[in-house]
């Protein structure tokens, strides 16, 4: 669905195009970068401006992918929701523009790394396979345990996998396989902290929170080629 002359969908990459910077911005040192600055405060960008800290707008786009529309959310250069085919664009956007407390969303065209994440989903799920670990995300306003358990699943290569068991054991709470799964569940940017590799302990595509559910999972997983999903590689 259009949204009238629509700016926030991103065109394809084309020939030449740049290469993804992986290098983190730290802003500048000068006494004027200083009085407005880039800060981050865990991951989460804010700008300050004379003593003042003031979080920086919240932007996004839709965009298209080899399975769909997908659609991003960020602050400044961080990623802080991402979203997956849903029934329909107009849906889509309503879902990845959604306020955040007093917080509204605008549409905008992404640049510099935003654009770099971009053509890296859409390079990853058109097969050319990234851990999309590079892709700088806020995660400043996720619970600390949601946290620990995103840290861990964002680890998992593709084709790989991992049950909710052993991520539990991997963030130190043995037996808090469902507190795991609930986290997942909340997961508000889905593919680059890739929940869909997190399997049940009988490796079966339990529950999936993204549009699609399961069949959405199981899609993915076949996108980058993990063994046999009853078999799955772990690390």
């Amino acid at each position: 669905m259009a949204f009238g002359a629509d700016h926030s969908r991103v065109p394809p990459a084309g020939p030449g195009a740049p290469t993804r910077p992986r290098k983190e911005f730290r802003g500048g040192t000068s006494p004027a970068d200083r009085a407005c600055a880039v800060e981050h405060v865990g991951p989460r960008v804010q700008t300050v401006v004379m003593g003042v800290s003031t979080r920086l707008p919240g932007r996004a786009a839709l965009f298209d992918t080899a399975i769909g529309d997908c659609a991003i959310a960020w602050r400044g250069d961080a990623v802080f929701r991402f979203a997956l085919p849903d029934t329909d664009s107009a849906t889509l956007f309503a879902h990845i523009t959604r306020a955040v407390g007093d917080d509204s969303i605008d549409r905008a065209e992404p640049t510099g790394p935003i654009a770099e994440a971009v053509r890296g989903i859409r390079a990853h799920l058109a097969g050319e396979l990234d851990d999309l670990r590079w892709i700088p995300l806020d995660t400043s306003a996720i619970p600390d345990f949601h946290r620990r358990v995103y840290d861990v699943t964002r680890a998992i290569d593709p084709g790989h996998t991992l049950s909710y068991g052993q991520v539990a054991d991997r963030v130190g709470a043995p037996g808090a396989a469902q507190a795991v799964g609930q986290a997942l569940g909340r997961n508000p940017i889905p593919l680059i902290i890739p929940c869909h590799r997190v399997l049940a302990a009988d490796n079966a595509l339990h529950g999936f929170s993204a549009p699609g559910g399961i069949t959405t999972k199981q899609r993915l997983l076949e996108i980058e080629r993990t063994p046999g999903f009853g078999e799955p590689t772990l690390f």
